[in-house]
């Protein structure tokens, strides 16, 4: 399978599009991957500054990062927003998590 960068969707775009409206300083939204959670890794996802070894991906002025170390774990991977009864969030769909826990944050490899 051909390895590819993590790809952003439309919605997760125009989410932060209205979390960055009307601010003084645009962030971008940073996706990792870090050791811990439930299932061995678990992702974090927060507005920051972008760093110079990040992968940035754009569209209409809004921004994603991901750092070097993370990227392997993201390859492949689509970041979303979804919007349901319980409640609205970011979310990864990983096709290289081999499982994940109910949280929807944690996942093994």
């Amino acid at each position: 399978m051909l390895t590819l960068p993590p790809k952003v969707t439309d919605a997760a775009f125009a989410r932060l599009a209205e979390i960055n409206e009307g601010v003084d300083a645009v962030q971008v939204l940073r996706v990792a991957v870090e050791g811990g959670g439930c299932s061995g890794f678990q992702y974090e996802i927060k507005l920051d500054d972008a760093a110079e070894d990040d992968l940035i991906l754009s569209k209409d002025g809004q921004s994603v990062a991901v750092d070097s170390v993370s990227l392997p774990f993201l390859a492949n991977a689509v970041i979303d927003f979804k919007e349901e009864l319980i409640g609205a969030r970011f979310v990864i769909e990983n096709p290289n998590a081999t499982s994940s826990c109910g949280c929807g944050t944690s996942f093994s490899m």
